[in-house]
């Protein structure tokens, strides 16, 4: 799970770093903000130094760290303490037999429960997650996909019995089920029946929670599995592209979709490369919406965009020296104009992070903000050659990978043939080897070992949780109206057979006792399942 924490600078309106105190002449310098080698000045388009005009000059990055663990009740108490020390929203990380649709009790989640996120079954967990939470107040964001439109209604169906109105819900859904395919492997249901889902969840918030953003589109999982930063751009927006098409296939406009679509970006340890490629990125997404989609609005074509720094980057070897590595991704991040960003802990190569380690990944953040005065200019490293030859060359790069997607069909075809996964495959065996034959540095593992073994163990969490999680479902099982869940069930089977909107049976089943299992379970009867193409 993210926490959210939005800090607002008050540093003033200038572009460039200056000193006043002394350099008083260089406020006019400031304030005209010259674009180098003929790019456009920040905020405007096509956005490659920034989304925002004077950036962190005028409002920071939102610092966001993991912090979803175990069950809901343990998961709301620090929920609670970060919001009571200053924090604006919570974002939510869920174990993976619910990022499966799965119940705890399932013979599938078995050693899983609680493990890498919370566990959410039911309303009642989701009561317990928020409570004494006011959602019309707390921008939450939950981090799911597969089973993304079942979570989402979860969410909906408690804050109806919380008396919160829909159209005060503020927040974001994650919902990239394609990247999913691509390369995370947490899918469910075959690839249309996926769309379905998503599509779903976008017309439905269209009508009923107008502030609530309804897609995360992730390059972060794919760079993860090995892609480079050009397939990072290219398999990227290539999604976004899907899920606007597919969208107005279901008669909704552009500019009903895009404007709330986000994205998520890794951060390696190439540091101009990596902040060339948030530039480029930018840049290409405007150009793309603008000659596919001609929006009218201008934040259709504008690319927002969270960041974390690379895990696969991190080693258990040396785990101190993560730290380091973490805070230049970082700060790659911060110069290439992300909008939020999550620092990794040193110890997560090994287990879940510590309350110390957590803290240590904000306070790198803050240190960032606070003390190095990089927030005091806007894209500082414009007009370098470097930079500029490496944004213009991440573009051109990406653009034609794009273009080969497209001439396939399209990012959802290719992820049926298997495409984006070979190439993948291909680039993650190319940087193993680079690492094994020593053309690719890591201090610790391939230079500057030094043989000793860490005495780091990360975050253990307790067994007896998962045993108490499956107790709630047993007792739930045995005192909710079977009847009305039947009734309910049946329902969504229905919708899901005819083709209607998933939203609302969803809402009203979970109300009435319905698992997330149970619901997934009904969706797996009739879109049926999914395997990754064969020779992937």
């Amino acid at each position: 799970m993210y926490v959210a924490m939005v800090m607002t600078s008050e540093q003033g309106d200038h572009d460039l770093h200056t000193n006043r105190s002394t350099h008083p002449d260089i406020d006019s310098l400031a304030r005209s903000n010259h674009p180098p080698n003929g790019h456009s000045n920040p905020g405007t388009p096509p956005y490659t130094r920034g989304i925002h005009q004077n950036m962190y000059i005028d409002r920071l990055w939102t610092m966001r760290q993991y912090a979803g663990f175990s069950n809901a009740e343990s998961t709301n108490q620090r929920f609670r303490n970060l919001l009571k020390n200053g924090q604006s929203g919570l974002s939510v990380a869920f174990d993976l037999p619910t990022q499966l649709g799965l119940n705890s009790n399932s013979k599938l989640a078995e050693g899983e429960v609680g493990k890498v996120g919370v566990a959410v079954d039911s309303i009642h967990d989701m009561k317990a997650l928020f409570n004494r939470i006011d959602l019309s107040e707390v921008s939450t964001s939950m981090t799911i996909n597969a089973p993304a439109t079942s979570l989402f209604a979860l969410y909906v169906a408690y804050a109806d019995e919380s008396g919160v109105p829909r159209n005060k819900l503020r927040g974001t859904v994650q919902n990239d089920i394609l990247k999913e395919y691509i390369a995370r492997g947490l899918y469910i249901f075959p690839p249309k029946e996926s769309m379905r889902l998503t599509t779903d969840l976008m017309a439905w918030s269209k009508k009923h929670t107008p502030l609530w953003n309804t897609i995360s589109i992730s390059g972060y999982h794919m760079r993860e599995a090995g892609c480079t930063a050009t397939q990072e751009i290219a398999f990227t927006l290539s999604n976004g592209l899907e899920y606007l098409s597919q969208a107005i296939q279901v008669g909704l406009e552009v500019d009903d979709v895009a404007p709330r679509m986000s994205f998520f970006f890794g951060c390696h340890n190439d540091f101009f490369e990596e902040v060339a490629k948030f530039r480029a990125a930018r840049m290409l997404w405007h150009d793309l919406v603008m000659s596919g989609f001609n929006p009218s609005d201008a934040k259709s074509a504008m690319l927002r965009f969270h960041t974390q720094t690379a895990g696969v980057t991190l080693t258990a070897q040396q785990p101190l020296n993560n730290a380091v590595r973490v805070a230049f991704q970082a700060m790659s991040a911060v110069l290439g104009g992300t909008q939020s960003l999550h620092t990794n802990s040193y110890d997560e190569a090994i287990g879940l992070p510590t309350d110390e380690s957590a803290l240590l990944a904000l306070r790198t953040q803050q240190i960032l903000a606070n003390e190095t005065n990089i927030t005091d200019s806007v894209d500082p490293l414009a007009g370098s050659y470097l930079i500029e030859e490496l944004t213009s060359k991440l573009y051109e790069d990406a653009k034609k990978r794009i273009e080969i997607i497209q001439e396939k069909g399209g990012a959802m075809r290719c992820v049926v043939s298997g495409y984006q996964q070979r190439e993948i495959h291909d680039s993650a065996w190319r940087q193993l080897q680079s690492v094994e034959d020593g053309t690719t540095n890591v201090v610790g593992v391939n230079l500057h070992q030094d043989g000793e073994v860490s005495e780091v163990y990360g975050q253990i969490q307790a067994s007896e949780i998962a045993n108490k999680q499956i107790q709630k479902i047993a007792h739930l099982f045995k005192t909710r109206n079977t009847d009305m869940v039947s009734s309910a069930l049946e329902n969504i089977r229905q919708v899901a057979k005819d083709g209607g909107n998933l939203m609302e049976p969803m809402i009203e089943a979970y109300k009435v006792e319905t698992t997330l299992g149970e619901v997934n379970d009904v969706l797996r009867e009739i879109f049926g399942t999914w395997v990754a193409p064969s020779g992937v």
